[in-house]
């Protein structure tokens, strides 16, 4: 009879342990929150840092860049940039330099709430999304289909609950969509329809980017009110690796900027293929490209808000094909991190993507270590971190609920510990050894640190073997599908009034139906 009351008692003690778990505490109070700081892994000393720093510069200066659009070429020249015979513009170092000294720094990135706001400096660490996949994964059919803009959709409404992915950039590319304009008008409608979290999108031509701004003054209340708060960055790969501009970008870049919406400096060279196969001359590379873009923007708006953004890629060199879950990726995205770092500047780099094409045990490992040696590094803002699979061919809505368990854990080893009196838990230690029952269950430091000092997983099972076969032995993409279904079926944020929203699809053509918006798409309505 004892045996029971005490089975008794320890059930009774979980349940009250679960129960306090449950509750809601200040986000301010939690064991993780948006912005932990990393830096302490760092795979480049202060030399290596240097000499990559003095290589960019030379390249820069000696080699410049190709097909520079004639904006580029009149607000460079004028700041003292010039074009050798080979149509190439080089930088001087004085004025690469100038440049590192007084472009924007110490910047927000807002949210349409100001909960979401991010403050990307120093080692603050975010999660979000990002890519153009071009399927989406369907792990229940172990199938891919093709992505559609209904997908965009609800991959923003799931980011919207996901405490631990931090913004919401453009993951897929809406193949329903005919043309670039339906393409970059709706998929920036869809972005902020369905998430209150910055986002991040991108545009193929400047008059494209226009319409944008002008939807987006009318959702912010005014022009002015924009500038005092944009909460949608533009994604810029203004470079064609190795060292060219991509001319429609750049233009896509220049009307972004002046119209006050920040710009990701993006150069997404690929070692082994459109980099060197050396990692320290991938390195060299991204960060040449990143600062000539900086120097660019800022010659023709100075002091833009501009994100640094070296997203070196790495190849199979058996292949040549992208290996976004190697090891290798974990080590050129941290390089670029402390490079950020050395310029103290805001960078962005990518981490998180797999190869597998499912979310499986191969997915689980190139993930959690892509995404967790990054972060430990400090990068600011960590993209596609969150659904990528197949080196960013392919997007999974269940994925993006099984990482943002990932990414929780990952943020807590962030965090790191924290050694002070209280922490160090020698009166507690007395306690329990000289005067109380032998464990800290129930002590009053347990109670009080369960949801300050740990973090629980919302999808993944941490069941005793024999709870776990009571259950029906539920597998995790099952448990992810389930809530994944439960939030689509459910979660309509109404972001866009219906009386704003039927002025925007005046304006603009809108092809996401407000029944959707209103009631769900069918595939998830219960």
């Amino acid at each position: 009879m004892s045996a029971v009351e005490d089975l008794s008692k320890r059930r009774g003690g979980r349940e009250a342990r679960r129960a306090l778990r449950s509750r809601e505490i200040p986000r301010a109070e939690a064991a993780v929150r948006p912005g932990m700081e990393g830096g302490q892994y760092k795979p480049l000393t202060q030399r290596d840092m240097e000499r990559i720093h003095q290589a960019a510069l030379t390249l820069l200066e000696t080699v410049g860049f190709g097909q520079a659009i004639p904006s580029c070429v009149e607000a460079m020249t004028a700041r003292g940039c010039t074009m050798t015979d080979k149509g190439r513009m080089l930088i001087p170092r004085a004025l690469t330099e100038d440049i590192l000294a007084s472009c924007a720094r110490g910047f927000l990135l807002h949210g349409r709430d100001p909960q979401h706001d991010m403050e990307p400096t120093g080692n603050k660490v975010y999660f979000g999304t990002a890519g153009a996949a071009v399927h989406v994964v369907e792990p229940e059919t172990r199938s891919y289909r093709e992505s559609l803009l209904v997908d965009l959709y609800d991959a923003g409404r799931i980011v919207d609950t996901c405490e631990h992915i931090h913004f919401f950039q453009r993951c897929l590319t809406a193949r329903d969509m005919i043309t670039g304009h339906d393409l970059d008008i709706n998929t920036l409608y869809a972005c902020i329809a369905s998430t209150q979290k910055h986002v991040g999108t991108s545009m193929v031509d400047p008059a494209h980017v226009t319409e944008c701004l002008e939807m987006l003054h009318f959702v912010a209340g005014s022009e002015e009110k924009w500038r005092e708060r944009p909460f949608v960055s533009q994604s810029n790969c203004f470079v064609v690796p190795p060292m060219k501009f991509a001319e429609d970008a750049c233009r896509c870049l220049e009307t972004a900027a002046r119209g006050g919406m920040p710009v990701l400096l993006l150069s997404a060279a690929q070692a082994g293929a459109t980099s060197p196969a050396a990692l320290a001359g991938t390195l060299v590379q991204a960060v040449a490209e990143c600062l000539f873009g900086l120097v660019y923007i800022n010659c023709v708006v100075p002091g833009a808000v501009a994100i640094w953004g070296p997203w070196p890629f790495v190849s199979d060199l058996r292949t040549g094909a992208m290996s976004g879950g190697s090891g290798e990726q974990a080590l050129i995205t941290s390089g670029c991190a402390q490079m950020g770092h050395f310029y103290n500047l805001t960078v962005g780099s990518a981490a998180g993507m797999c190869d597998s094409k499912l979310p499986d045990m191969q997915a689980g490992y190139e993930k959690g270590v892509t995404a967790g040696i990054s972060a430990m590094t400090g990068v600011n803002l960590m993209y596609e971190s969150a659904g990528m699979h197949a080196s960013l061919l392919g997007f999974c809505l269940e994925s993006l609920l099984i990482d943002n368990d990932m990414l929780g854990a990952i943020n807590r080893n962030v965090r790191g510990i924290e050694v002070n009196e209280d922490t160090l838990s020698v009166e507690v230690i007395r306690e329990v050894c000289l005067n109380g029952p032998g464990h800290y269950l129930g002590s009053d430091q347990t109670l009080t640190l369960m949801q300050k000092e740990y973090i629980y997983p919302k999808i993944a099972n941490r069941m005793s073997p024999k709870e776990w076969i009571e259950a029906g032995r539920p597998d995790l993409v099952e448990r992810a599908a389930a809530r994944k279904r439960e939030i689509l079926s459910t979660h309509y944020p109404d972001y866009l009034p219906r009386a704003k929203d039927d002025v925007i699809r005046a304006r603009h053509d809108i092809k996401l139906p407000r029944e959707v918006m209103e009631m769900g798409d069918p595939r998830w309505i219960k």
